[in-house]
């Protein structure tokens, strides 16, 4: 299976068909609940299309650079941008719309309460600190050459540190929408990654084995593959729902003072 081929049936298939959902809702009057109108819809999902493209570019590069994973030259169109071929930065900003998309679709039809609840500070920065301390582990494993541990610790120190700023912004937030969230992260990186082992299967691509911790989800699927998916979901996920909701307002308002949070309600 070619790189190409790979994105025209696993994410362009689901990206058309969500697209024409969205313009059926939109066509049908069906909105947003109010609780998720505090932000535009298609910028957040521009902006992390773009975040995706900028923050994952120069870290996938050195993955490949350094033989954490390759491609079989033979399956990709021949353009390369820097060491990845041009189908992997496609890949970025379709998986960003295909679950940014999907997570739209889901909020238009569950039941979101829109009111004000207090925020308390301890589950942030209790859920900051734990995810802290797993990004300094993933620190200490790469600073020791723990080559087994190679891949995993360098997908955690990339994708965690933003990944620690949405949980210390709003992680109460996030779990008064856990339902939500839920939904829209599981069924895609579930998805994907049974979409990853195809290809993997296929030799589309191949997971260096001497650096990484070699154990198989059905016996097919590296864990740190799953661990990407589930780590860039959420980041999407998590990003585009502190975007949305209102009470990302109140937060901020709260973080820069009274005299922010009284002009905010003028």
């Amino acid at each position: 299976m070619t790189y190409f081929g790979f994105i025209v049936r696993f994410l362009l298939v689901p990206l058309v068909l969500l697209g024409a959902l969205t313009l059926w809702d939109l066509r049908r009057g069906v909105g947003l609940p109010r609780g998720l109108r505090g932000g535009s819809a298609w910028i957040a999902l521009a902006l992390h299309g773009a975040v995706a493209l900028l923050y994952t570019t120069p870290w996938d590069n050195y993955l490949v650079a350094t033989r954490t994973w390759w491609y079989d030259p033979a399956l990709v169109i021949g353009i390369t941008l820097g060491w990845v071929p041009v189908e992997e930065y496609l890949f970025f900003v379709l998986q960003t719309l295909v679950t940014g998309l999907w997570l739209l679709y889901l909020a238009r039809r569950l039941p979101v309460d829109g009111g004000f609840h207090p925020h308390p500070r301890r589950l942030r920065w209790v859920l900051a600190v734990i995810v802290g301390l797993l990004w300094l582990s993933a620190v200490i494993a790469l600073v020791v050459g723990w080559r087994p541990g190679n891949y995993l610790g360098l997908q955690l120190v990339w994708g965690l540190p933003p990944l620690i700023l949405q949980l210390a912004f709003g992680a109460d937030i996030l779990w008064r929408y856990r339902r939500l969230v839920l939904l829209a992260l599981l069924p895609p990186t579930l998805y994907l990654s049974i979409a990853d082992a195809l290809a993997i299967s296929s030799g589309t691509w191949t997971v260096n084995p001497a650096r990484s911790l070699n154990l198989y989800l059905a016996g097919q699927l590296p864990v740190e593959e799953a661990t990407f998916f589930l780590l860039t979901n959420m980041l999407i996920v998590f990003g585009m729902v502190l975007l949305l909701v209102y009470e990302s307002r109140r937060h901020k308002a709260v973080s820069l003072g009274p005299v922010f949070a009284r002009s905010n309600q003028i």
